[in-house]
């Protein structure tokens, strides 16, 4: 028993995302990389402009034409305005009878601070990862998606303010997107390893 709940402990450390996020207000979705990329971006735009860009990432199964910004309400009391709130959604109903799903959202605390970026330049940058066709996982496509958009509002917000973010994923800083992709691949192996392979390898070593 013992030995099952330090695996299960091991594998939740291994899942889960620093209780330090400020600006990820629901992790669910993303990975510890990720969100790590999100934080070092919100702090730069926050130091620099005074705008709070912060991030729900939810499993949340939204009906058909659920009201996003009463949802947004439950995180009000750890957001400090001004602020905009990216709403990732991707299990979120949008038709009826339509396999189709995922829902983004983009939700500003005044109609000053609204006018400050283009919602659709940042649900693009979500939008062409999710539906891409390619090799990375579904995971690899929401930290990916999430991070991607979160850098374009990032970018939007700060050049609003003539400012320019050196965290944001510009060319340069291209490589993070193809780190965030090896690493959960990687962890993916490792997690193999620990739970599956390397019990199976041990019993069958051991002749039992």
């Amino acid at each position: 028993m013992s030995k099952v709940l330090a695996r299960v402990t091991l594998l939740a450390l291994l899942l889960s995302i620093s209780i330090s996020a400020k600006f990820l207000l629901n992790d669910y979705i993303v990975t510890p990389k990720a969100a790590t990329v999100i934080e070092t971006m919100s702090e730069e735009l926050t130091t620099k402009t005074g705008i709070h860009a912060y991030v729900v990432a939810t499993k949340e199964k939204f009906k058909i034409g659920a009201n996003l910004y009463e949802y947004s309400k439950r995180f009000e009391s750890n957001t400090s305005k001004p602020y905009v709130i990216f709403i990732f959604a991707p299990n979120a109903l949008i038709i009826k009878n339509i396999e189709e799903k995922g829902r983004l959202g983009l939700l500003a605390s005044s109609n000053d601070i609204k006018k400050l970026y283009n919602p659709s330049d940042v649900k693009k940058f979500a939008v062409d990862i999710l539906k891409s066709n390619d090799s990375n996982s579904l995971q690899a496509k929401y930290d990916l998606s999430v991070v991607q958009a979160y850098s374009e509002l990032a970018d939007e917000l700060a050049s609003s303010r003539e400012v320019e973010l050196s965290t944001t994923l510009k060319d340069k800083y291209s490589w993070i997107i193809s780190t965030l992709k090896w690493i959960v691949r990687l962890g993916t192996l490792v997690l193999l390893w620990i739970f599956l392979v390397r019990p199976i390898y041990i019993r069958m070593k051991n002749g039992k």
